[in-house]
């Protein structure tokens, strides 16, 4: 296994994401944030939303797979990048776009994009693992999206996806609940492609990585490119849950869930809503 570091090199400017070659057309993304079971902060948020283009226009590249270091896929948003969002404009505009971005790019990847999700995973990552097109997950994996809990509308990716892979009923109830699902329940509803062992998840995503890579290219990027239409059917109710999720980080239900957070506390929301 070769990673990937001349100066030349279309993914050395990725600090957050280690790019890894474990074979020759197969690119590994790890996400890799040491001591914070990689959580996306600032930059690895805009690197989640960039690699996709850059794997697209990639000639040597026929698969990609994604996961993270260690134990943990990836923990969610980094709450210092919460607060910024919610305290600056300008930062605001530019991950919303981000946001954005990623949906739209790992949609618009035209080569297969395998996820391999253990431990914790939430955020960002979660965003890419879901819309991959074949997502494994180890059975004790724990898929949380916890907006709600943290104030602000379930927007970033769940919205276009989840009521397709699990149904509306199950889709309403794990995101208006932030109710953990387990990596054996996600594929018992349909959220995950497989769900094997904790410790056989990598080996199971290389397994289909280099099955897809054998394949035939053009008929996998255009079987994915229909079924992902999709997705882009979705695409107005998805800019709307993610532009009232942004919304939300104007208010102040977004300021007690990080307080919250920050003390270690369930959230006591003021039940007076305008809305």
């Amino acid at each position: 296994m070769t990673t990937t570091t001349s100066a030349d090199d279309r993914y050395a400017r990725y600090a957050r994401l280690r790019i890894e070659r474990p074979r020759p057309t197969i690119l590994k993304v790890v996400m890799d944030a040491p001591g914070r079971m990689n959580a996306a902060d600032a930059d690895m948020h805009r690197e989640l939303a960039d690699i996709w283009r850059d794997i697209d226009a990639d000639p040597t590249v026929s698969v990609a797979i994604l996961t993270g270091a260690g134990k943990h896929f990836s923990a969610g948003g980094d709450h210092s990048l919460v607060k910024s969002i919610a305290d600056d404009f300008q930062v605001r505009a530019r991950v919303w776009k981000e946001a954005r971005d990623l949906v739209y790019n790992v949609i618009n990847c035209s080569k297969p994009i395998v996820s391999a999700m253990n431990g914790v995973a939430v955020g960002a990552g979660l965003v890419a693992g879901l819309l991959a097109d074949i997502s494994v997950a180890g059975r004790t994996a724990r898929i949380i999206d916890g907006h709600t809990r943290l104030g602000v509308a379930a927007g970033d990716h769940s919205a276009i996806i989840w009521p397709l892979l699990c149904g509306m009923a199950k889709a309403k109830y794990y995101l208006m609940l932030c109710e953990q699902v387990s990596g054996e329940e996600a594929e018992r509803i349909g959220l995950v492609s497989l769900v094997v062992d904790d410790d056989q998840v990598q080996d199971k995503a290389m397994e289909v990585a280099e099955k897809l890579a054998a394949g035939a290219p053009s008929a996998l990027r255009w079987t994915k490119y229909a079924l992902n239409n999709w997705f882009r059917q979705a695409g107005p109710t998805f800019d709307t849950s993610l532009a009232l999720e942004f919304l939300g980080f104007t208010g102040p239900e977004v300021r007690e869930g990080l307080a919250a957070f920050a003390e270690k506390r369930p959230p006591r929301f003021d039940q007076d809503c305008p809305v």
